[in-house]
């Protein structure tokens, strides 16, 4: 049996939730979203809470009933809150800004990195060496976090990269020269 799937979404008074066949719209303050559910989901809109159903027992069936009721949720809190990710850049001269729709990235390459930022997604840089990604699409904003980490991922040998911020990065002996 799927725990979380039988947990009702409570909605809040701001927000506004329609489901027209397998389609969930979710409007808030920030914004609205809007999720396909699979065709063996049952959505439920009542006045103050989104109900989730399955119509069989199978486990396809069971994990579908919780991942349909976490995705809506994300939405209703995504809606209301928004998510962010919060990276770090550790590493002598390596610096982040914002310049437009760009976020470019001094990493100590020959050229500096250019990151086209995503639709729906807002990315800030208060200091030189933090970056900032907002949203209100939870995948949409980790998605993001993760291509910037990967241009230049945390080595294990001095640190330097682009790291999630509180993120532990086990660092390794160099080489003994003996």
């Amino acid at each position: 049996m799927s725990r979380v799937g039988k947990k009702p979404i409570l909605i809040p008074k701001n927000v506004k939730v329609s489901v027209t066949g397998n389609t969930v719209l979710v409007e808030g303050p920030k914004g609205k979203l809007t999720l396909e559910a699979h065709p063996k989901m049952t959505v439920e809109a009542k006045a103050d809470q989104v109900l989730v159903s399955r119509h069989s027992d199978e486990k396809t069936d069971m994990a579908l009933h919780g991942l349909t009721r976490t995705l809506i949720n994300n939405m209703v809190v995504g809606t209301t809150t928004g998510y962010q990710k919060e990276l770090e850049i550790q590493g002598v001269g390596f610096r982040a800004q914002v310049s437009g729709k760009k976020l470019v990235l001094q990493l100590g390459f020959s050229h500096p990195v250019e990151f086209h930022i995503p639709e729906g997604i807002v990315i800030e840089a208060p200091k030189p060496t933090q970056v900032v990604i907002k949203g209100i699409d939870k995948q949409k904003v980790g998605e993001t976090a993760a291509e910037i980490r990967a241009i230049f991922p945390p080595e294990p040998y001095k640190g330097k990269g682009i790291r999630y911020v509180g993120e532990y990065v086990r660092k390794k002996v160099g080489k003994a020269v003996g």
